[in-house]
């Protein structure tokens, strides 16, 4: 799903209204009736709602609402959280409609103990404070109003975004509303999908208000959204054989982390690859070779359980036979791994993909992961990314498409949202995964699925399907077994059925 941005779609409104001549105060009726629908959906029996409006247009969406609501027998109090001389003309023509019919847009009063009750008591509350025009810190008036709102009983419907989310980044200014329903008009919006913001927003709901698409042609930004529905495999032609599929090679494992880099090669085979190769220190290498079958564990010169500097020329030998190399599960640091990651790094061919002490290795210098002859897949979680030299402002994407594009390389920027951003400054935000994922192995297990998949699609495809379905696993996993007690090998026992529910 590809996303857009505040100014795209305020440009898309203008268009829509003096191009293609539509009223303003349609669209907004419009988007009103779609708020007030999904309200309706809301409240059961309960036949009332309180609706906290902004004054400008978002404000008049909730007006909007509320006369809709109103015509369909639903006792309404609509709060005005703003300065009445600075409604927006639609906003006061919504206020006017309004009167006609026997309401009232009602000044809010926080210190008013009656708004809070009512917000308890209602069946609904609607969140029309401020949509996408919001950019600075929530103050006075709007942060009571949301905090009555958290703190009520009663089920939220936020209009386009929910109040204190950043349009553009998902950034929480100061306080934002927590939605059980956000109504998103015409397109979503970057805030939607993007950490913390997306944690805000409950069920998205992406609705058509009457703005042509071709007035919509530009709105679309070079950031996506990903889901299960965005992503496919195709179905492997009936001759065929292993090495069709890919040869990977994994280096990793060090006393102590022996689990890493077997949960890596694991994680490989079950998402395709044809071949599968672990190189490991030679002091682990037996524990290893017990826990695989069909990867193909070999040792490796090693010095106090971990790799040494001296097994280059062996793992050399094994990288040129090979399609894609994955380096850093469980790898541990010395100077030897060092020089030994950024030997690899700089003079390897093949496609990389760079992991956990992997990534320590790298150090922050931008010139050591652009020394690649091919965009390296660099797999940080944001300690990983800072120390790599990422700078972290709030702004997940832009700091992700900036770090990607300054050093070449993509990047998959772990999270609640995992980002993947590439050099040509395309995004993709993953829409699935959940806290259940947060154990140590999870990204052995995504390391895997990138590697292999990498040996049979094309780099960003491959990327962005491995992290789509790691977190699609993840989400399986934890509806079957609960987030507390899911485990990384769980998500490799039910790759399969996500493999197989993608593959077309």
């Amino acid at each position: 799903m590809q996303l857009t941005n505040s100014k795209a779609v305020r440009d898309a409104d203008e268009r829509a209204i003096h191009v293609f001549g539509l009223p303003s105060t349609l669209l907004m009726t419009n988007a009103a009736r779609q708020v007030a629908e999904a309200a309706l959906e809301l409240m059961g029996k309960n036949k009332s709602a309180v609706i906290f409006c902004g004054s400008g247009n978002n404000g008049g969406d909730g007006v909007g609402a509320a006369i809709y609501l109103l015509r369909h027998g639903v006792g309404i109090r609509c709060f005005l959280v703003g300065e009445r001389p600075k409604m927006s003309e639609d906003c006061a023509e919504m206020e006017r409609r309004l009167l006609e019919l026997g309401g009232k847009l009602e000044d809010f009063n926080p210190e008013d103990g009656r708004i809070r009750e009512l917000s308890n008591e209602t069946g609904v509350i609607i969140d029309a404070l401020f949509g996408i025009g919001l950019n600075s810190e929530l103050r006075g008036k709007a942060l009571a109003a949301v905090g009555i709102m958290n703190e009520a009983k009663a089920p939220v419907v936020s209009a386009d975004i929910a109040s204190g989310v950043e349009t553009d980044t998902g950034r929480i200014l100061g306080d934002a509303v927590r939605a059980d329903i956000t109504v998103a008009f015409s397109m979503a919006k970057i805030g939607h999908f993007a950490e913390p913001g997306c944690t805000c927003c409950g069920k998205l709901r992406v609705v058509d208000i009457g703005i042509p698409s071709a007035a919509l042609a530009d709105a679309a930004t070079d950031v996506f959204a990903v889901g299960a529905e965005d992503v496919f495999l195709s179905a492997r032609p009936k001759i065929s054989h292993k090495g069709d599929y890919g040869k990977l090679l994994i280096i990793g494992g060090s006393v102590g982390y022996t689990g890493a880099p077997a949960l890596c090669a694991q994680a490989a085979a079950r998402s395709g690859a044809g071949l599968v190769s672990l190189g490991v220190p030679s002091e682990i290498y037996e524990i290893t070779a017990g826990k695989l079958y069909e990867p193909m564990p070999f040792p490796l010169a090693d010095d106090g359980g971990r790799i040494s500097a001296k097994a280059l020329p062996v793992i050399t030998e094994k990288l040129s036979n090979s399609d894609v190399c994955v380096i850093g599960c469980g790898l541990s640091r010395s100077d030897d791994i060092t020089e030994l990651v950024r030997t690899i790094v700089s003079s390897s061919t093949k496609q990389l993909v760079i992991d956990a002490d992997g990534l320590f290795a790298l150090g922050d210098d931008p010139q050591i992961i652009k020394s690649a002859q091919k965009p390296p897949v660099l797999t940080p979680h944001e300690g990983e990314f800072a120390r790599l030299g990422g700078v972290l402002t709030g702004d997940r994407v832009s700091d992700a498409r900036s770090f990607a594009k300054s050093r070449e390389c993509v990047l998959v920027l772990k999270g609640h949202r995992t980002i993947c951003a590439f050099p040509d400054e395309e995004v993709y935000i993953i829409s699935a995964g959940n806290p259940g994922m947060a154990k140590g192995g999870s990204g052995d297990v995504l390391a895997g699925i990138i590697g292999a998949l990498l040996g049979q699609l094309s780099q960003k495809q491959a990327v962005i399907t491995a992290c789509a379905v790691h977190a699609l696993a993840g989400d399986l996993c934890a509806e079957r077994m609960g987030e507390y007690s899911m485990l990384p090998t769980d998500i490799i026992e039910v790759i399969p059925e996500i493999m197989k529910s993608i593959t077309r």
